[in-house]
């Protein structure tokens, strides 16, 4: 018979997959390990409790510190909103308006937020820097001034 054919380079390839099925073996063995320690800790020590302002605690929670909710206290859904007619007529300043557009934005003098306003919902010509009273109504992308009216 003849000499072996194994060469130099598929001894090096045996040689690797060896010592990669050793590290298979060995990582194998020490997640076994870890498992076994990691049963040893105590169901006690697993548990978490809520503290009377939600936050999760190892300890027990006092039950002197306990709130008392009532049912009906609950409300669910959109709480509903007071219509306030002193609230309903703001004052601002237009803030920027693009005639060509047809929109702009105002700036409410006691908030000082930005709202939106369309050439639709005004009676007049809009310019930078007038005074104006409004109301505000929520739109689909948030609240818009409708009803705008010069200030003189």
């Amino acid at each position: 018979m003849g000499k072996s054919q194994e060469s130099f380079s598929k001894k090096e390839k045996e040689k690797k997959r060896r010592k990669k099925k050793q590290e298979k073996l060995e990582r194998r063995q020490q997640r076994k390990l870890e498992k076994e320690e990691r049963g040893k800790v105590s169901f006690e020590d697993m548990l978490s409790y809520v503290d009377e302002n939600g936050n999760l605690t190892k300890e027990k929670p006092d039950p002197s510190k306990k709130k008392v909710i009532k049912a009906e206290d609950i409300q669910l859904g959109v709480p509903t909103r007071s219509d306030n007619p002193e609230d309903a007529i703001r004052r601002g300043k237009v803030k920027f308006f693009n005639e060509e557009k047809g929109y702009g934005f105002i700036i409410d003098s006691a908030t000082k937020d930005s709202i939106f306003v369309h050439a639709n919902n005004t009676s007049v010509q809009l310019q930078e820097r007038d005074s104006v009273i409004f109301e505000v109504e929520i739109g689909p992308k948030g609240p818009s001034a409708v009803n705008v009216q010069l200030v003189k």
